[in-house]
């Protein structure tokens, strides 16, 4: 009995090096691509007056377990070199030279990058930082990489490739975590807009998450419908094969079904790095067998399922750092004690302490709730700013004219994934406290840029949303920031000096 359980926790748990290899080469591009797509707006979001002063951030984080390299010098030019850390990381992680400390160096940069930016933060962030955390217990470099090529002994330089597997803790791990996270979302969805067939197209053209091509499936219901209930399917049933059925083939079908499900996400919606970052976490478990067929099919013409064989038999099993397997048990503890907070009825409630600030620490935060509840209600948000020539603008919309009510394109006609992140949360109370640093921002970003007659005066952000509550259409509009920030008297300071001087 016990000889049978052993084998089957090795056959699920158990991850190929070169499946290793190829999970870091895609991190590694992720990581790297993730620092150049930031630079897009440095100036707004990183710089020491920009939407998330440090001051600001600190008491919102409100952990000093909630580290990052960006909080040790209050400095534009320190969170660039933070910024080009994460894009050398990147590169590093991606050829394999470095070892696990080149991994330890991609996890602090991303860390310190998503803090240093916490509220345009995403699922697919949050992600990263976990799989880059247990990459660090596992030998990410131990086949294809320059550190393996740079090895001067002959026996190493034979294993450049060797088939080799890996059980250990860090194995377990990633493994489990990859399982959690569809299985959190699955069961997130279970409620009467899944059920019913009309959550993914609520949430591909009513809450603008679509591309053009997703709002093309939005539009055809039985299409939505179908989709809706097969992604329901996917996240439920999928996680469950994965641990209960490690046969080679079910698994490589696994793979390609959920490689498959995150390339359309990255077609049809816009969640930023969350796609890739799913493509890249089930490129870990690609079976031994695969890498052995692709040999055979490689090397020989003819021999293609002896070779096979034969890769599959001279494969050993190398088990973890004995130290490392214990401080990987702990920290999944961790892991599992915020899903479990995550899952239950008592999400909204604090953490304990102690174990909050373990989960900031390592950035083990399991919050997989993405689309869980989908409601039929329109949301957005414009920026109306006056100019000195009097003229009225979208400021957030690239200065085209202001449309109050539903402004075509809706969240998705802001400038890209991470704004629409942080005005989708704006509204929300814990984030209102950036409201009036973004604000001042935007209109600084803007006038920086454009001729005196041009500039920003005046600037107002609004929310609205159009919800069934109390009746069918019903219009509510919040005010989330101005600039410059009005008085107790609700004017704005720089009205009122134009009019102390007769302007």
């Amino acid at each position: 009995m016990m000889t049978a359980m052993n084998s089957w926790v090795g056959r699920v748990f158990s991850l190929d090096t070169r499946s290793l290899a190829v999970f870091r080469l895609a991190l590694g591009l992720i990581v790297c691509t993730d620092a150049l797509l930031r630079t897009r707006d440095f100036t707004l979001m990183f710089a020491a007056d920009g939407m998330f002063p440090l001051s600001v951030l600190r008491i919102y984080l409100s952990d000093p377990c909630a580290w990052s390299l960006a909080f040790c010098v209050d400095a534009t030019w320190w969170s660039g070199v933070v910024l080009l850390l994460e894009g050398i990381a990147g590169i590093v992680l991606a050829v394999g030279w470095g070892g696990r400390w080149t991994t330890v160096a991609a996890w602090v940069a991303v860390v310190s990058v998503v803090r240093r930016t916490a509220p345009a933060t995403n699922a697919g962030d949050l992600w990263l930082i976990c799989l880059l955390f247990w990459g660090i217990f596992l030998p990410l470099t131990a086949a294809w990489s320059l550190d393996t090529f740079w090895r001067q002994d002959r026996a190493s330089r034979d294993n450049n490739g060797t088939v080799c597997r890996i059980f250990s803790a860090a194995t377990v791990a990633i493994v489990l975590q990859i399982a959690a996270v569809y299985m959190s979302a699955g069961l997130a969805k279970c409620n009467e807009s899944w059920f019913s067939g009309d959550a993914f197209s609520y949430a591909l053209s009513v809450h603008d998450h679509g591309t053009h091509w997703g709002s093309v499936v939005g539009s055809f219901a039985p299409l939505a419908k179908l989709v809706t209930w097969s992604v329901l399917a996917i996240e439920l049933i999928g996680p469950c094969l994965l641990i209960a059925w490690p046969q080679p083939s079910v698994r490589l079908t696994l793979v390609a079904l959920f490689i498959s499900f995150h390339l359309a996400i990255c077609v049809l919606m816009s969640v930023g790095i969350f796609g890739f970052v799913g493509v890249a976490a089930w490129l870990v478990v690609v079976p031994t067998e695969f890498w052995g067929w692709l040999a055979g099919h490689r090397d020989t013409p003819q021999g293609s399922e002896t070779l096979a064989e034969k890769d599959t038999q001279k494969n050993t099993m190398a088990r973890g750092n004995p130290l490392a397997n214990w401080l990987c048990v702990g920290c999944g503890a961790i892991a599992i004690a915020s899903l479990a907070h995550q899952i239950s009825p008592y999400r909204y409630s604090p953490l304990p302490a102690p174990l909050a600030s373990a989960v900031r620490l390592t950035g083990l935060h399991q919050d997989w709730n993405m689309f869980g509840q989908v409601l039929r209600q329109e949301q957005w948000v414009y920026g109306r700013a006056q100019l000195v020539s009097g003229q009225i603008i979208d400021v957030l919309r690239q200065g085209r004219a202001v449309e109050p009510i539903q402004p075509a394109g809706g969240f998705s006609s802001l400038p890209h994934h991470r704004w629409h992140k942080i005005f989708w949360e704006l509204p929300h109370q814990p984030i209102r406290i950036f409201s009036a640093s973004i604000a001042a921002a935007i209109a600084r970003q803007w006038n920086r840029t454009h001729a005196p007659a041009e500039c920003v005066r005046t600037l107002e952000i609004r929310f609205a949303r159009l919800s069934n509550d109390p009746s069918p259409g019903t219009l509510h509009e919040l005010l989330l920031a101005t600039w410059p920030p009005r008085d107790p008297h609700g004017r704005g300071n720089l009205d009122r000096l134009l009019e102390q001087h007769g302007e």
